[in-house]
């Protein structure tokens, strides 16, 4: 008894000794390595760990270990540290920097030595006007509405004589807006066409046309999605369906682009904080015109203090949203130095939660989880008239 005891015990070191080499090695290796933050990875992690045990438990040591090792190896050339492109310069065009998440990708990607197109809704705004203060030469700011054909032709025009000789490496379609965020019932026809004008038709012209000197580059088309693009939220009912459709249109792209070379990245940010959800005198403007297009049954039964509720719910947004854009600047610098870049990213700390949740979870459950979080508050007066 005494010996088995010995040998199991000896057998417990040799897997410890074993784990803790592969542990320092992992995170040495893995330190700068953006898939080491990632949910995957420690999933992956979790069920190496699973059969060290399995392995220990089931099989003689000599077997065990081996199996275990070469577990480890499997683990690590699946984890292997991205090859990343030098920046030398890349020319790079991004759309929606007025603020937000494109005026941070500018000016961080300015920093990192691109050659930087910032496309802006108004040239003479507080943002193009700090863009030009505060990056460097480098960075050209574009009147670039992406809802007015005109001025995609006229970018285009101005971005391929500035580069002359050089190439366009990257496009990354940042431009977008959210609306007014109530009950799909509810929402006016013109805030469904305004979010299909702006975070598709937009955005698939902008490809259209800038995809030949992508061609030539062999480059990186980027579009910035959303979670409501790939999962149904609760009031998000004309942004959800514009985003997902972007986001069939990016997959799309990239299988169909794979034969030019060209690479083609789709983000899926969680909630960060920008100026996407608007202003209270823009929420004020957009009630009013929701008020006057409702029939008089549905603003019955829903009720106008309901309705007039929606707002608060807005102003509770950017409650659930994280400040630190780096998550997302990190992805999109993958995405375009990579040298085989994801086809999609989850940047945000709940981003890959609740995509797994919809794909492996009863409805119900993620439904539970979708109320909760976005925290939606009240009832429509004809269901309160019935209880």
């Amino acid at each position: 008894m005494g010996t088995y005891f010995s040998g199991a015990d000896n057998s417990l070191s040799v897997y410890l000794a074993v784990t803790v080499i592969f542990g320092i090695a992992i995170f040495y290796r893995n330190r700068r390595n953006r898939a080491a933050k990632e949910f995957p990875f420690f999933c992956g992690l979790f069920l190496l760990f699973v059969f060290e045990i399995l392995c220990f438990a089931a099989l003689p040591v000599s077997l065990g270990l081996a199996l275990f090792s070469l577990a480890c190896l499997i683990f690590c050339l699946c984890t292997r540290v991205p090859t990343m492109l030098p920046v030398d310069r890349k020319a790079v065009l991004i759309t929606g920097t007025d603020c937000g998440i494109g005026h941070a990708l500018a000016k961080y990607l300015d920093s990192l030595g691109f050659v930087v197109f910032a496309g802006v809704l108004d040239e003479k705004g507080p943002g193009a006007k700090q863009l030009r203060e505060t990056c460097s030469e480098r960075l050209s700011v574009l009147q670039l509405d992406i809802t007015n054909s005109k001025q995609i032709k006229e970018a285009y025009l101005e971005v391929a004589q500035k580069l002359k000789n050089a190439d366009l490496w990257g496009l990354i379609n940042n431009a977008g807006i959210l609306g007014f965020a109530g009950d799909g019932e509810l929402l006016s026809m013109s805030t469904y066409k305004q979010c299909m004008d702006v975070n598709f038709f937009g955005p698939v012209e902008v490809a259209k046309t800038f995809l030949p000197l992508l061609r030539k580059s062999k480059g990186r088309l980027i579009n910035i999605c959303s979670m409501a693009g790939s999962i149904p939220m609760p009031r998000f009912a004309a942004y959800g369906a514009s985003k997902a459709a972007l986001s069939m249109f990016s997959g799309t792209l990239r299988q169909e682009l794979s034969i030019w070379g060209i690479k083609v990245a789709v983000l899926y940010p969680s909630g960060f904080k920008t100026s996407i959800q608007g202003t209270p005198e823009l929420w004020d403007k957009e009630e009013q015109t929701l008020l006057q297009n409702l029939t008089p049954d549905v603003k019955k039964d829903y009720g106008e203090d309901y309705i007039l509720s929606l707002k608060l719910f807005l102003s509770h947004l950017p409650f659930l949203a994280e400040a630190d854009l780096s998550p997302v600047l990190c992805d999109v610098l993958h995405a375009l130095l990579a040298k085989s870049p994801h086809g999609f990213y989850t940047p945000g700390k709940n981003a890959y939660k609740y995509l797994l949740i919809s794909c492996y979870f009863p409805l119900w459950f993620f439904d539970f989880c979708m109320r909760k979080m976005l925290n939606i508050p009240g009832i429509p007066r004809a269901l309160r008239d019935k209880k």
